[in-house]
């Protein structure tokens, strides 16, 4: 059974920067894709940013220029580097892969921005 599991969420202060990580049970290279979303409370989920198989990273517009995502093949892993974070920046963030139109979803991970 496929699993992801997410780390490197916590407190941080505004303007501080935290990298998740998001460890993945198999190989990666059979995923269409990798990436991240996150849901604040009493909000839907929102997409973050996505690697494409043979293609580069898509950010959503909110995102750009904070956020870096990365896999490391070797280690069946993909991180999401964010930088410049704000208070309203406290959702829970969660790691996703897609295969084949399937989701696959971890447990999320708390991101706390204080003021």
């Amino acid at each position: 059974q496929l699993q992801l599991v997410e780390s490197g969420g916590g407190l941080v202060q505004a303007g501080g920067s935290l990298r998740l990580s998001c460890a993945v049970s198999r190989s990666i290279f059979s995923f269409n894709s990798m990436g991240w979303y996150r849901q604040a409370p009493g909000k839907q989920r929102e997409w973050v940013a996505t690697i494409p198989s043979g293609d580069g990273p898509k950010y959503a517009d909110a995102v750009k220029g904070r956020c870096t995502i990365s896999r490391d093949n070797a280690k069946n892993t993909v991180y999401l580097q964010m930088n410049s974070l704000k208070p309203e920046h406290t959702p829970v963030y969660y790691c996703n892969v897609r295969k084949y139109l399937i989701d696959y979803w971890g447990q999320g991970t708390q991101v706390t921005v204080s003021s």
